[in-house]
């Protein structure tokens, strides 16, 4: 494997997995208030460009990484503005457990 596909996969990994931990904070707490949703809603453009970048290349890396991310912060920005009665829903439906 080239040096720069080794790259572009190890930085799928850290890019995906750096939107997991807070994912999965908004499921076990339902806490969202420290969270920006401008922010997000800026973050979840920004990786639906990168996603449509990446398709029209036909650049893998870039497609799989941004499509993940863009799932992950689309999910946090949802969580982030949905009434808390939904979110409750919502994370009960990812962790019945709890």
């Amino acid at each position: 494997m080239q040096t720069v596909t080794l790259i572009g996969y190890l930085a799928t990994v850290c890019s995906m997995s750096s939107f997991t931990p807070q994912a999965w904070k908004i499921i076990r707490t339902r806490e969202t208030s420290g969270i920006s949703a401008p922010t997000y809603a800026i973050t979840v453009l920004g990786f639906a460009l990168w996603l449509a970048f990446g398709i029209m290349k036909a650049e893998w890396p870039i497609i799989i990484t941004n499509g993940v991310c863009l799932l992950l912060s689309a999910f946090i920005l949802t969580m982030t503005v949905l009434p808390q009665a939904e979110k409750e829903a919502v994370a009960k439906a990812f962790n019945p457990d709890d």
